[in-house]
């Protein structure tokens, strides 16, 4: 039952775990709730002040660590990923393919379809012994605790998913594999964000500071419009921000600012890989498009091999994070200049590394398209997959041999 404590002793347990860092402090809350509040994180909130949540996780982490023996904030026992070397990585790779965004960003948090128990049994599929491995729920700790969580599937909408699906994931598994083994070839990621809209407007975020906004978004002073590469294994993300449109012109001149800015770092390389969506401005039957990445290809004597994510799936396209955590990181702010909303890109770290960001104050026209009779010679240096030629192929330089 329910034992009464004398004022004292209440603040004297409060001032204990002020004391205390955060795990160590959830310990002694869920031990205090145990003996003194019959585990009831809602009467220890009563009793002591400590919010019910913390009380409740540490009672989870006490109860999930009750059959080894011991408990990890009063061990001073090592995190499993800290402990198991490599564990963290073997796992981000096993669930890279199935990771997204929130493709609304309204949050920063990464969702996999993988369960922990999936997660496990891949694990044992690449050499780790059931032995060694901590148990399903230690490894759904592990995935909640770097981001990674499992999203409820609601029946709301009708599945978009075209025939070709399942085939096209697995061209881009074959070929992420076959760029992770080459030394020559750097894989990439892109696209192109909303127009920002610049004014004194509302982006329904956060901030410390009084602010207040336009009660409508309407005569905008300008529109950017944000284009992103993701230099995916070096985790640094470059955004050139346009002033025109989104067109395939603006898409390669911003690929070419790009690789004239970070060639000096590959001096190895001789392909790029391209992962992409299926854009109107970059899809591979975008006569304008093929044409520009030919010349593209050919200007810089590399071999480039465009590897498209299915139609409806672009969520899982790397370059999506990297736009979530910008969104999250500029919603406070009145992006009322353009300087300011650059300044503000600028400011925002991916995997702890802030981005390059430049401009294109260039004017672009739309509705460029080519004959087919004019396309015959730009796409005899195309290579196109034979099981998803729509979404998989690669672009030889004409010059090369």
């Amino acid at each position: 039952m329910l034992r009464e404590l004398s004022t004292a002793v209440v603040g004297l347990f409060k001032s204990a775990a002020k004391s205390l860092s955060l795990e160590k402090r959830r310990a002694f809350q869920a031990e205090v709730a145990e003996k003194f509040c019959k585990g009831s994180p809602r009467k220890a909130e009563t009793m002591f002040g400590w919010g019910r949540e913390a009380v409740k996780t540490g009672l989870q982490e006490q109860e999930a660590d009750a059959s080894s023996g011991h408990r990890v904030s009063a061990s001073g026992r090592r995190r499993s990923e800290d402990r198991l070397t490599g564990l963290m990585e073997d796992i981000q790779v096993l669930i890279e393919p199935t990771v997204q965004t929130d493709p609304k960003f309204q949050t920063t948090l990464l969702y996999t379809r993988m369960t922990a128990d999936a997660v496990s049994a891949g694990l044992v599929e690449n050499g780790y012994s059931q032995e060694d491995l901590p148990s399903p729920r230690t490894i759904r700790r592990i995935l909640n605790r770097n981001g990674f969580r499992l999203r409820r599937i609601q029946k709301v909408k009708p599945i978009k998913k075209v025939p070709q699906t399942n085939a096209i994931f697995e061209h881009l598994e074959q070929a992420h594999q076959h760029s992770s083994t080459d030394e020559q070839c750097l894989r990439i990621s892109i696209d192109s964000k909303a127009k920002v809209n610049i004014g004194a407007f509302s982006r329904r975020g956060k901030s410390r500071r009084r602010s207040k906004a336009l009660d409508h978004d309407m005569n905008p002073e300008a529109k950017l419009v944000p284009f992103g590469i993701l230099e995916v294994d070096a985790g640094q993300l470059n955004i050139t921000f346009g002033t025109s449109r989104e067109t395939s012109d603006f898409i390669v001149d911003s690929l070419q600012q790009w690789w004239d800015d970070r060639k000096t770092h590959y001096l190895n390389i001789r392909r790029l890989q391209i992962d992409l969506d299926n854009g109107p401005s970059i899809s591979s039957h975008r006569t304008q498009f093929i044409k520009r990445m030919v010349e593209f290809a050919d200007h810089n004597q590399l071999t480039i091999e465009l590897v498209y994510y299915p139609p409806y799936h672009s969520k899982y396209n790397p370059i999506e994070r990297c736009w979530g955590i910008l969104e999250a990181h500029w919603n406070g702010a009145l992006l009322d200049s353009v300087s300011k909303a650059i300044n503000w890109a600028a400011t925002m770290t991916w995997k702890g590394i802030r981005p390059i960001v430049g401009t294109l104050d260039k004017v672009y026209q739309t509705g460029k398209r080519l004959t087919k009779k004019e396309m015959r010679s730009w796409e005899a240096h195309l290579l196109r997959d034979e099981i998803v030629p729509r979404w998989g192929l690669t672009i030889a330089p004409p010059g090369s041999s």
